[in-house]
């Protein structure tokens, strides 16, 4: 490829812009060999970009399919017509202007407060890697590296072009560092995806499948002890082993305090429920957002010096869950060990095989201490992983080029509604389509970066507002493109029926998928085996 260079920096407080390789404040170095290509930057003084884009041009052609990889688990990632436009924020859901509209305050789990989206059709941005599909041969472009900054790739069919951008964001450099590593493929898909983990050196997981029951879609935060012995007793009898029982979001007095359980809800504590669980041969899994807590919390009230602020010494606002929370500062060393004595109380007091990590992009919602927000999750999810040791880490609601090769299972969709049309106001809000969609056009990491959660299905009459079809429709998306099969229902209302399909479910061996596209809306999953259709608008199969 043939690159051309739009920079802008500053240098103490005069911005500059180039389209050269060096001046009198910085250099930079192209290297090429095979398929990788590095830009190495030689600071002659402080500097700082504001802008850092790597263009080249591309005949994009009519029969075309541009994917991209959205910011986080639960962002919209799809394949797009070169015609199309991307879905977008809709306000008019919540009845905000877009004038006094601040997507912060609303939904902070996106990238909208520092990434400019597209409002035109033909142009098409993601994250870390994405690719160019004409059949089934692929142009993949993908970063080997996000430690210095999140890479952005935007795909403009309007003018053949693609654009990749680094977030630099706030961040200042005196010394050399390489500011992008990116891999170039051509080949078939499957070939394609083996080659750039090959290049990153991520081996494959070392996990195998797994089906599971976790509490939160049926009881959400009302869970409690009673509940969780009585699902527990109904599974045991299941015709099919359950390999993993979650405890998810709930137990805790407040998201932050997560070594108070709710005495209310879980008197006994939680060593209990992990030595039951084991008793009942099941690996015991709890749910945490280590990065996050609420003004209610003992650390909000005792301890904001240690939360994460902007670069005015203002406490950041993560996100509205939970009525609004705010993110831990990892680079406190307080902070570090506390997450550590959280981690060895869960894992080895309390005895949990699996954590269930969420809300981890709130470690990076800003630049903090001259890092990056990409050095900043990559940083963090090392940290997660020392702190976890060989234990099970599920990830959710993160960048997901970071997580790469950190973590046995990782969602890589929004969370299933309860109805099959969500109107969802963001691109990563809760949504059964925006879900199979991803699980779609997210399988190619499945057994590269990890095994994918698709997140759960569900069977159970009550409490749910699909059709048993529509509930089969997921079940058998999950099986194929995933690897990580939960349900969160109370089994024992399952009738005959449900029983047949979740076993039928869980026990599918897993196939070798050929294609898988959404044409409209007719998505077909192709397997060396079977071809499967649906309309995934409506929820019915073809």
């Amino acid at each position: 490829m043939k690159f051309r260079f739009d920079f802008e920096y500053k240098t103490g407080k005069t911005i500059k812009k180039t389209t050269a390789l060096e001046n009198e404040d910085f250099s930079a170095q192209l290297k090429t060999t095979d398929n990788k290509t590095e830009f190495i930057i030689h600071p002659k003084t402080e500097i700082e970009f504001t802008k850092f884009r790597i263009i080249c041009d591309h005949n994009f052609k009519m029969n075309d399919r541009i994917f991209t990889n959205g910011y986080q688990s639960w962002t919209v990632s799809k394949e797009y017509n070169p015609d199309d436009k991307m879905d977008e924020f809709n306000p008019k859901f919540l009845g905000i202007e877009k004038k006094n509209f601040n997507p912060l305050g609303i939904w902070g789990a996106g990238d909208l407060t520092f990434h400019k989206y597209p409002r035109k059709r033909g142009i098409f941005y993601g994250y870390s890697y994405g690719y160019i599909r004409n059949n089934n041969e692929l142009l993949l472009i993908g970063s080997l590296s996000e430690k210095s900054g999140y890479t952005i790739i935007t795909f403009n069919t309007n003018d053949d072009t693609i654009i990749i951008e680094k977030d630099f964001d706030d961040v200042t450099f005196n010394n050399v560092f390489t500011a992008l590593s990116l891999a170039v493929i051509k080949d078939e898909y499957d070939c394609a995806f083996d080659k750039y983990f090959e290049m990153m050196h991520i081996q494959p997981p070392k996990v195998d499948r797994q089906c599971g029951y976790t509490t939160w879609y049926n009881y959400y935060t009302g869970v409690t002890e009673e509940i969780v012995n009585r699902d527990l007793n109904s599974i045991l009898n299941l015709d099919t082993k359950i390999d993993i029982f979650q405890i998810d979001d709930g137990y805790e007095r407040t998201v932050g305090d997560w070594l108070i359980p709710d005495k209310k809800k879980f008197p006994n504590g939680m060593k209990v429920i992990a030595d039951k669980i084991h008793n009942n041969n099941m690996l015991a899994g709890l749910w945490l957002a280590p990065f996050a807590v609420t003004p209610k919390s003992y650390i909000y009230k005792k301890h904001k010096d240690w939360l994460v602020r902007d670069k005015n010494g203002k406490i950041k606002f993560a996100s509205h869950n939970w009525g609004g929370f705010y993110a831990l500062d990892i680079y406190n060393e307080e902070v570090r060990d506390y997450i550590r004595n959280v981690f060895n109380t869960v894992l080895n007091d309390w005895g949990y095989d699996m954590v269930k990590l969420d809300f981890l992009y709130a470690c990076c919602i800003v630049p903090i201490h001259n890092k990056s927000r990409g050095e900043i999750m990559c940083e963090a999810v090392d940290f997660l992983r020392e702190c976890c040791g060989d234990k099970i880490i599920l990830g959710c609601g993160v960048p997901l080029a970071p997580a790469f090769g950190k973590f046995e299972f990782c969602r890589i969709g929004a969370d299933v509604g309860l109805n099959w049309e969500n109107k969802a106001f963001s691109r990563e809000d809760v949504s059964t389509q925006h879900t199979l969609t991803n699980t779609i056009y997210r399988r190619h990491l499945d057994g590269r970066a990890w095994l994918n959660d698709p997140d759960v299905f569900l069977l159970r009459d009550n409490n749910i507002k699909m059709s048993l079809s529509q509930r089969e429709i997921i079940a058998k998306v999950n099986s194929l493109c995933g690897n990580l099969l939960f349900v969160s229902d109370d089994v024992s209302l399952y009738n005959e029926k449900q029983k047949t399909i979740f076993n039928e479910t869980v026990t599918a061996k897993k196939q070798k998928i050929t294609s898988a596209q959404i044409d409209n809306t007719i998505a077909e999953i192709k397997t060396d085996k079977e071809s499967f259709r649906f309309n995934i608008s409506n929820g019915k199969v073809l």
